[in-house]
């Protein structure tokens, strides 16, 4: 089945059609929410309609697709930039220091995630104006945002986020810098991060290291990134940015909060997860379908190695299996200390198959994968976290924002010590220790009844909104780092789409204690260009943003529930109610060791969908299983080989074959036979390059996506207007100056004249005498 825009656009249209028409013949559900407006309506459908659809194809077919070129307008700059391996190898060596030797284990080694098929680049994207602006003024010093794009880690690219990073460009009238980071499940943990982390390197050294003039911003699993990002930062002792922009930030890879399991009409994201037709690149090998290739290739091997001596070992004839590569050597993957099962239908199963296509099971709950799960969050940049009201990730977001601004009262659970080493469990203590009283400044907003990732739809009210609420953020940002007296953004009032006055004025009382700020608008967005300030108790701005842009204030913190025994001798407590909290607050009740533990419900629903995929796609999946099995088989056998010359007369393994890594299952290292002879991989990846390039330059093309192209193009219409609006006052500005420069030469024409003629008589007496 063709995955392309044609394809697209026949699965899209009929749901175009029927939201049109629901739009307006059922509006009474949509009263006083962002799907009041037709725009915000259809493009939540639509983006909902596109990844059920995308679920029919395979992990390739829509990497391929969201990675299509996507021609920018003339009025935008572009520029791509390789990164150096001087940044690449250093990022590798702090990285390692931040994973520490427990995780390096678990992750499979340090080499393999270092491996790559192309060069780690980035791209710049700045108004054309502003380019002609910073090469006529060299001296001034830049505004740089390093923006990570989304994508649940494993889609999305630079070019289908290009029209977002071009409004922050236009709007800061900086230069955004963004990094085309790998993929999984080819590139599983902590392949991103690991080249997040070098482009940042690199981006310090054109900045003189200095970072007070940086903002990092991410939407989605990119906000995740950022977080994690920041933490390997401060705990490596390297500059932290002036600030960073977490856009529906993706912190919680275990979905241990509720709103993962509540109602997500409001939203795109599939309940069931993300799921797709099967592939050589996903799903991955089970531990059993290991074990069942460990053994085969045990006795193909033995078959070929009994005329040429011993071999290293001997598939085991009884008990368990021996250690399969899931993540490292000796370490079994488990979903958590429990022993979770699953009941689905009449069934009762342990989830084996990998959960997330960004890491193994048993990773999970690890910090730099789920940012929620750090020890402390203390001791960072100032963040702006974007939320969404309707989304299905709001409680982690909301959750992340206040553990950040107040650490000691949101701690780790203390169940994901209990794996740790003394050492890790060191570590862990020495950050709390040093960052749980240096509080984050947070300013948290939460868009009533907004989807996830909202910017995503440019083209609609609420996302200006945030368009907004990142530019004033960045520039306070920027200007506090600085020591500069605080800017307001130039454009505060640039969307004549957005000056409507608000449907809600402002009470008017005999004092502002009189008023009840969370159900009476503070402000609206449109005359409130600079930040309030943090309050002083939370190191926090808390506000609710409707959809047309009134401000409130978010409902106080909660407090947990107090409990008491009734006497000195009864050893039953009592537990004083207290009232429900607000949904926008229930999140900062949630049990601390319910936090970043896997729960039943939604690996329930992720197993039901899969089970019915895998019943549509059981051709594929027999198909996907036999290639996938023929490679693993080949490369445990090559492995035995190695091993076997490595081995001396003692029977001891050589330091070679006791440091060889040992990658995920869905790593492309792992399925790539040659990846483990250093010479014939260096020769193949630069037969790779050549062949990549000689195929850019001979299709350049005809890889366009005319369907991101027209999305993009309904997303940069409106920046398109500004940019022309700006044009003609620049155009009428220079007239104007064009006007006065010539009554200016007019006047002092006319002074030298008066200023002859009164010359002459003296003059002409002068040469008279």
């Amino acid at each position: 089945m063709p995955f392309n825009t044609l394809s697209v656009a026949c699965a899209t249209t009929p749901t175009v059609i029927s939201t049109f028409f629901s739009h307006f013949l059922n509006p009474t559900p949509l009263v006083d929410t962002p799907f009041s407006h037709l725009s915000y309506h259809e493009g939540v459908a639509l983006i909902r309609r596109f990844l059920v659809y995308s679920s029919y194809h395979t992990v390739e077919q829509l990497q391929a697709f969201t990675a299509q070129y996507v021609p920018h307008p003339t009025w935008v700059h572009t520029e791509d930039e390789k990164i150096p391996e001087t940044c690449i190898n250093d990022a590798a060596s702090h990285l390692m220091k931040a994973l520490g030797p427990e995780t390096l284990k678990k992750v499979g080694g340090q080499k393999w995630w270092q491996w790559r098929t192309r060069p780690l680049q980035v791209e710049w994207i700045e108004m054309r104006s502003d380019y002609r602006h910073r090469r006529k003024n060299p001296e001034e010093k830049l505004k740089t945002m390093l923006y990570i794009h989304g994508g649940a880690y494993y889609f999305g690219s630079v070019d289908e986020h290009r029209y977002q990073m071009q409004r922050h460009a236009r709007k800061l009238h900086a230069r955004v810098f963004a990094p085309r980071y790998r993929l999984a499940p080819q590139f599983p943990f902590p392949c991103a991060i690991h080249d997040a982390l070098a482009c940042y390197l690199h981006l310090l050294q054109l900045h003189d290291q200095d970072a007070s003039r940086i903002i990092f911003a991410g939407d989605s699993a990119g906000g995740g990134l950022v977080l994690s990002l920041l933490t390997i930062l401060r705990d490596q002792c390297l500059p932290l940015p002036a600030g960073a922009v977490l856009i529906s930030p993706w912190v919680d890879l275990c979905h241990s909060f509720p709103s993962v399991t509540g109602d997500n009409s409001k939203d795109y994201l599939p309940s069931h997860g993300f799921l797709h037709r099967p592939s050589a690149a996903w799903p991955p090998p089970t531990r059993e379908e290991l074990a069942a290739l460990t053994i085969s290739a045990f006795t193909i091997d033995s078959s070929t190695a009994n005329t040429r001596g011993p071999t290293t070992a001997a598939p085991p004839t009884d008990g368990p299996p021996p250690p399969i590569p899931t993540g490292s050597k000796n370490v079994e993957t488990t979903i958590n200390t429990s022993n979770l099962t699953v009941t689905v239908g009449d069934t009762t199963i342990p989830p084996h198959d990998q959960l997330q296509m960004y890491t193994t099971n048993d990773l999970l709950a690890h910090p730099l994968v789920s940012p929620v799960n750090a020890p402390s969050l203390g001791g960072l940049c100032p963040l702006l976290v974007l939320v969404g009201g309707g989304e299905v990730l709001m409680d982690e977001q909301i959750y992340i924002a206040h553990k950040a601004a107040n650490p000691p009262r949101f701690p780790v659970n203390p169940v994901h010590a209990e794996g740790k080493s003394k050492e890790e469990r060191g570590r862990d203590e020495e950050v709390i220790r040093k960052w749980s009283d240096k509080p984050t400044k947070v300013m948290l907003q939460v868009f009533d009844d907004c989807c996830h990732v909202t910017p995503t739809l440019s083209f609609t009210r609420p996302a200006k909104l945030m368009y907004r609420s990142i530019a004033h953020f960045s520039l306070w940002a920027l200007s506090s780092a600085n020591n500069d007296p605080t800017t307001s953004i130039a454009a505060s009032a640039e969307d004549s789409s957005l000056s409507s006055t608000s449907i809600h004025p402002p009470a008017t009382a005999s004092s502002e204690e009189d008023i009840d700020y969370t159900t009476t608008p503070r402000a609206h967005m449109n005359s409130t260009p600079a930040l309030p300030p943090f309050d002083p108790t939370t190191n926090m701005i808390r506000q609710r943003i409707s959809y047309l842009g009134d401000i409130y204030d978010l409902p106080p913190i909660p407090l947990a529930p107090i409990t008491t025994p009734k006497e000195d001798d009864d050893p039953h407590p009592t537990i004083t109610a207290t009232p429900p909290p607000h949904r926008y607050t229930a999140p900062l009740l949630h049990p601390p060791a319910s936090i970043g533990i896997l729960t039943a419900e939604p690996i329930r629903r992720w197993l039901e969908g899969k089970r019915e995929w895998d019943e549509k796609y059981a051709r594929e999946l027999k198909q996907a299983k036999s290639r996938r099995a023929k490679i693993h088989t080949q490369l445990l056998v090559q492995q035995l080989n190695e091993a076997r010359r490595n081995i001396g007369g003692s029977g001891d393994v050589s330091e070679k074959e006791e440091e060889r890594d040992n990658p995920p299952p869905s790593a492309l290292y792992g399925r790539t036979v040659h990846a483990f002879e250093e010479e014939k991989g260096e020769r193949l990846e630069a037969k790779r390059r050549s062949k990549n390039a000689a195929g850019t330059a001979a299709g350049a093309g005809a890889g366009v996506g005319l369907g991101l192209w027209g999305w993009s193009k309904l997303g940069w219409g409106h920046d398109q207007h500004t940019v022309v609006r700006e044009k003609k006052e620049e155009i009428k500005m220079e007239k104007m100056e064009k006007k006065a420069h010539k009554i200016e030469d007019k006047e002092a024409k006319r002074k030298n004249t008066r200023r002859k003629t009164s010359m002459e008589p003296v003059l002409a007496e002068e040469s008279t005498e």
